[in-house]
């Protein structure tokens, strides 16, 4: 029987991690891959990886990571924006790739039946820090820190005005399509590149980048839509933690100066479902 398994932030830019995801598989035919986000930035690194993924095990599910979204300057590719995201979907449909825009697939091997939900809901500056209201008085801090995120420059928001109202556009849609489409009586495994819930973010070295790494708005979701697992990448800092009694995995691969310090086994594909779990009730 398959297993459910995960990772995030392959970034494959680096020759390291380039041969570390060259060196992933399944280690059963019938394995399913969720993919948490940053893969990569340059477009042609994107489809490599995730046409090489594809090949390999039986079904990838992927969402959007932040550096996916960028505009780097030297990519052949120019599309910013929205218009950007709806290329990464188009490629992801290509491959046979499930994407946030498609039907929610059942996982039925080890740990299931549970629904596969993948998420793209960005961020929108409400993590801030202490003592502060406002998007513009988090930035002062942030900046007074030396902290701000490349996706001030990097990442479009067009057509959105800016990147907090395509986070809450993307949030309400999401929103209204979990109410409508879960089918009553299966769990849920959520899989957004961001955290769900603000608390992975308290041990981040740099707290302000909290900024950049999610929304209040999704605090609720992990309970509300009956999750036995969340899946999430983007702190690099790949670990197991509990909230509400739901388990969060982090499945960063992260930049080969991080792994190289604190991974033993970098390129660790992590089942996120136990082999054995109680029915959810609504």
């Amino acid at each position: 029987m398959g297993k459910l398994v995960a990772i995030s932030d392959l970034h494959v830019r680096y020759d390291e991690n380039r041969q570390i995801t060259e060196r992933l598989r399944p280690a059963d035919e019938d394995d399913w891959l969720l993919v948490a986000g940053d893969v990569g930035e340059m477009s042609e690194d994107i489809e490599w990886a995730l046409s090489l993924l594809a090949e390999r095990f039986a079904k990838v599910i992927w969402v959007p990571g932040n550096h996916e979204l960028w505009t780097p300057p030297d990519d052949p590719l120019r599309l910013t924006g929205e218009a950007r995201y709806r290329w990464l979907v188009d490629l992801c449909r290509r491959l046979g790739i499930v994407t946030p825009e498609d039907p929610y697939p059942v996982w039925e091997g080890e740990g299931g039946p549970a629904v596969i939900v993948p998420l793209f809901l960005l961020y929108d500056y409400s993590f801030r820090p202490a003592g502060t209201a406002t998007k513009a008085e988090a930035l002062e801090v942030a900046e007074n820190a030396g902290v701000i995120c490349t996706d001030e420059f990097m990442l479009k928001h067009d057509p959105y005005p800016s990147r907090e109202a395509w986070s809450r556009a993307r949030v309400a849609a999401t929103e209204a399509r979990l109410a409508a489409e879960l089918p009553p009586g299966v769990p849920t495994v959520l899989v957004n590149h961001y955290p769900l819930v603000r608390e992975p973010t308290r041990v981040l070295r740099y707290p302000e980048f909290a900024l950049w790494c999610g929304t209040e708005a999704t605090a609720d979701w992990p309970l509300r839509f009956h999750a036995a697992s969340v899946v999430y990448g983007h702190l690099h800092i790949h670990r197991l933690t509990h909230h509400d009694g739901v388990p969060h995995h982090e499945v960063s691969l992260g930049y080969p100066r991080e792994w190289q310090r604190w991974l033993k086994d970098p390129g660790r594909l992590v089942p996120v479902l136990p082999k054995e779990r109680t029915a959810v009730e609504r």
